[in-house]
């Protein structure tokens, strides 16, 4: 059975980034009813979209709470750095510094997921 880490790194400010995170999301959608083991990272400019899934009218919220329950955590370092910490903190996502306070990659790698980006 694959394990799956999708990161999410797009931004929040153009169509194209709201494609990749749609996709992103349906790709999460998808090997959930696979009932395969899959996460979602957020990390750089990805992680200002939890404050944008987390609002009831953004056209995406529905797809996001559908795979609320495989949210790994948003980059600490990175939640800072793009000024959201406190709404993802919020939302309850979990901050993730594993690796100089971003994600650490390496440690999923060693783990047996394959990680996609978007």
């Amino acid at each position: 059975m694959p394990k799956v880490s999708i990161v999410v790194m797009a931004d929040t400010e153009t169509h194209e980034g709201m494609g990749r995170m749609a996709n992103a999301l349906e790709l999460a959608k998808e090997l959930k009813q696979a009932h395969e083991e899959v996460e979602l990272v957020f990390d750089g400019a990805g992680t200002k979209w939890i404050r944008e899934l987390t609002n009831p009218a953004h056209k995406l919220s529905g797809l996001y709470q559908g795979a609320r329950d495989h949210v790994a955590g948003a980059c600490e370092y990175c939640a800072g750095a793009f000024g959201v910490k406190h709404a993802v903190q919020a939302a309850g996502v979990p901050l993730l510094g594993e690796f100089d306070g971003h994600p650490s990659l390496r440690k999923r790698i060693v783990d047996g997921y394959q990680v996609i980006t978007f």
